[in-house]
């Protein structure tokens, strides 16, 4: 068990660190209209932001 605390379970805390930071650092290589956020919208066959209407419907 002392093994695994000393040698094991800090690899794995520096792995996925890494990992993580490989998945947030790739960023800097996609493209430039894939580095903006996703669109909060409808985007329509002419390549135009169409308004999103939520109907909410409340029965009492």
């Amino acid at each position: 068990m002392a093994f695994f605390r000393q040698y094991i379970a800090p690899l794995l805390v520096v792995m996925i660190f890494l990992l993580a930071l490989v998945a947030v650092s790739a960023r800097i290589f996609l493209p430039g209209d894939m580095q903006a956020p996703a669109p909060m919208g409808v985007i329509n066959s002419s390549g135009e932001m169409a308004p999103i209407v939520h109907k909410l419907m409340i029965r009492v």
